[in-house]
């Protein structure tokens, strides 16, 4: 059933858990309805009733984001029932730790796929509804590792640095393309203490860890989602084509 909206409508990908969990609590407390794409049903559902328990409408798809008609799709639902999109995260990503002599041509294929195509799929789907109304926001999660390389990470080695260096180009790319009605910006988070890289990387290690790091201290899902935040609802914004690092100051990146 149609709800017309007034308030501004923003779709999270990969935001069942982690960072875009917490770029969904984010843009929900700002006042924004979101919508949520993921493939965690049950994390999904639980990121769903927090949203709504800040007064805010939530819609959630259980979707592969590297499907580019499903995408389509769904934005397609969303602007029919809600009649407007104003805010695209690309959170969704896969972490890849094989190297270029034990990767699979499949293992290369999903992590550009789910990392880079995805951000493709959902940036296409939505520049239509953007452009109609004459405005819209995009944030592409890329990643510290889109300049490091990721060698000395567990969980990203070449092949993700890849795809993230990618979503940077395509973020410089488009905001020559889109503007001015469309603002579009990277985010390069360094280490996040999300449930994946609790597991992985900073698990006993984090002592050590932060001493490489000027804020002492390990990012967290909150740290990304502000300025995440701050990128897709300041007014005036004068901010596009860009990729900001959020990482307290690796020195060692």
């Amino acid at each position: 059933m149609s709800q017309r909206l007034d308030q501004r409508v923003a779709i999270v990908t990969g935001g069942a858990r982690g960072i875009g969990r917490g770029c969904a609590l984010n843009l929900a407390e700002a006042g924004c309805a979101v919508v949520l794409v993921d493939l965690l049903e049950a994390e999904m559902s639980s990121t769903s009733k927090e949203i709504e328990a800040l007064g805010q409408p939530c819609l959630s798809f259980k979707a592969d984001v590297a499907d580019h008609a499903t995408a389509k799709s769904i934005v397609a639902a969303v602007a029919e029932t809600w009649g407007r999109i104003d805010i695209l995260v690309n959170n969704a990503g896969k972490s890849m730790p094989v190297g270029i002599l034990e990767i699979t041509e499949t293992e290369w294929d999903s992590t550009i796929d789910i990392n880079l195509k995805s951000c493709f799929n959902w940036i296409q789907a939505v520049a239509p509804v953007m452009l109609e109304s004459g405005h819209g926001r995009i944030v592409s999660m890329s990643s510290l590792n889109a300049y490091s390389g990721g060698v000395t990470a567990a969980v990203s080695r070449f092949a993700y640095a890849a795809a993230k260096a990618g979503i940077v180009g395509m973020t410089r790319a488009l905001a020559k393309e889109l503007g001015p009605q469309i603002l579009i910006n990277a985010i390069c988070p360094g280490l996040i203490k999300t449930e994946v890289a609790k597991n992985k990387v900073i698990a006993e290690r984090e002592t050590e860890l932060v001493k490489g790091i000027a804020a002492k201290r390990v990012g967290t899902p909150a740290d990304v989602a502000a300025i995440v935040g701050f990128l897709c609802l300041s007014e005036p914004c004068f901010i596009t084509g860009q990729d900001v690092v959020v990482d307290g100051f690796q020195w060692n990146r």
